[in-house]
């Protein structure tokens, strides 16, 4: 592999030099002004990244119509969604730890399928993560007007909004210590639930007995609304999961991205078992799927409750709100870091790929955070068209941020195995072969989207914005204005040395 760019063949418009991509190998620890991103995560932020990141407010608040669709099979559906997660992590952690950088999947689908699916995948993954400031936003206004109901909830919505964009603007570190702080009490929070659950269930205080395994076979058995319920169950948790790739952002902003990609993939699986599925068994055990307290109050608050914890409900607001709120510093870090790294690639308007001196993308946060505004106005004025538009166009991203990570995986293992070997330190098990699978169950669960009636919405929206993304990507290089990128070498060609005996001349 040539150090050097090849020159562009005859009739292809100039070729812009290649981005560098924080945490790449020719990379510097530190960015000067405008040099762009810095190496401001520390160690202890990947690290609580990592783990926070699975933990979204969807599992608090968005367990209960899990719960009331498969009833204890809730566990099947949170486990078949966790091995998607983990098998799709795993394959960007192949990537990331090979070739870390500041647009992640993204990067790899340009480099790896062509520039229309860099394209398309980050702009529909920006869009994701835009839609849901909006959505955070209004959920933590919601819980703060209820403590404090003489300021409006759209007030609490621009109050916390303004504080994360600060937070955000003032450096990559900032962001990384508040999200340490929210990710922590998260944890906390879900640990302390499944310890004193599991108490409980053994019949210690402050349980009076024994629950044993009554609630997981009876009221209708394991499965009471059939086998079918694991699938629809699935559609309603699945989405909870998104977050988990975060880390292999934030990584390239850290001094050892390899290192941080590798921990935090190695570890996702007990992540999502602990979390996930820890959690839900204590709730299922120790309640009656069908329990009217779950349906009233949410599975976490009924389950305290239950069990005499004093201010349940007050202490659940609180969790939820923080999860909120990092869902929110999360997004906003995320949305800004995708429009960057599209900036950098010609993608996106070239001020979205320049940072400031702190190696902050000023223009790519309020860019995101603008549009995360405008949705937040349609919440109040448009609830029922606009807003709903947003969220059910944006439903599906998931599925095809999934399927475009593995359809990258496939194509780019073999061009490490054959340029740089040396730099697959995280492997995909069993590729090709899980990898097919993968890619299989994907492509089951969107086709069974189309026989659910909310599922269906979502999908066809999704894909009618996606298709519309993709026109946009083809008319752009049609016109001239931006490269092929299929094929290009690792890291870009002008940043990563030669270091394998095929890349020598």
């Amino acid at each position: 592999m040539s150090s050097q760019q090849t020159p562009p063949t005859p009739g292809e418009p100039p070729r812009k030099p290649p981005p560098r991509s924080a945490g790449t190998a020719a990379a510097p620890a530190a960015a000067q002004d405008g040099d762009g991103l810095q190496a401001g995560l520390k160690n202890r932020h990947l690290s609580m990244i990592a783990i926070g990141g699975v933990i979204g407010a969807g599992l608090f608040v968005g367990s209960k119509a899990g719960i009331a669709d498969a009833g204890p099979g809730i566990l099947l559906s949170y486990a078949l969604a966790g091995l998607l997660v983990v098998l799709v992590m795993r394959m960007l952690g192949e990537m990331a730890a090979a070739d870390p950088a500041s647009g992640s999947f993204s990067t790899y689908a340009d480099r790896a399928l062509g520039r229309w699916a860099g394209f398309t995948i980050g702009w529909l993954y920006w869009f994701f993560w835009a839609v849901v400031l909006a959505v955070e936003a209004t959920a933590a206004a919601d819980i703060l007007e209820g403590w404090i109901p003489a300021v409006d909830q759209w007030v609490w919505a621009l109050l916390v909004m303004l504080v994360l964009t600060g937070t955000n603007l003032i450096s990559v570190g900032s962001y990384g210590e508040f999200e340490f702080w929210f990710a922590g009490i998260k944890v906390v929070a879900i640990v302390a639930f499944i310890v004193v659950g599991m108490v409980a269930f053994v019949g210690l205080p402050p349980a009076d007995s024994a629950a044993g395994l009554s609630h997981l076979t009876g009221e209708g058995g394991f499965l009471p609304n059939g086998p079918g319920a694991i699938l629809s169950g699935m559609l309603l948790v699945v989405f909870s999961f998104m977050g988990s790739e975060i880390v292999t952002l934030a990584a390239a902003e850290s001094p050892n991205p390899v290192a941080a990609v590798r921990k935090a993939v190695n570890s996702v699986i007990w992540r999502i078992g602990l979390f996930y599925i820890g959690s839900m068994f204590v709730i299922v055990a120790l309640l009656p799927w069908d329990s009217k307290a779950i349906a009233a109050d949410g599975p976490y608050v009924a389950v305290l409750d239950t069990l005499d914890i004093p201010y349940a409900g007050t202490v659940m607001d609180v969790v939820v709100l923080t999860a909120v709120l990092s869902c929110l510093n999360s997004g906003l870090y995320t949305a800004s870091r995708m429009a960057f790294s599209l900036g950098e690639r010609g993608d996106a308007p070239a001020s979205f790929g320049r940072t400031n001196k702190r190696g902050v993308p000023t223009a790519a946060i309020l860019a995101s955070v603008a549009f995360g505004f405008v949705a937040v106005f349609f919440n109040y004025i448009a609830k029922d068209t606009v807003f709903e538009f947003l969220l059910n166009s944006s439903g599906a991203v998931a599925l095809f941020v999934w399927l475009v990570i593995c359809a990258s995986q496939l194509r780019m293992r073999r061009r490490i195995e054959r340029e740089a070997p040396e730099r697959l330190t995280v492997r995909m098990w069993l590729y090709p072969y899980l990898t097919w699978a993968t890619i299989g169950l994907i492509v089951f669960v969107i086709g069974y989207m189309f026989t659910d009636g909310d599922g269906r919405t979502q999908m066809i929206l999704s894909l009618a914005v996606a298709a519309g993304v993709l026109i946009t990507s083809l008319v752009k290089d049609r016109l001239g204005r931006g490269k092929a990128t299929a094929g290009q070498p690792l890291g870009g060609a002008a940043e990563v040395p030669s270091r394998s005996p095929a890349d020598a001349g």
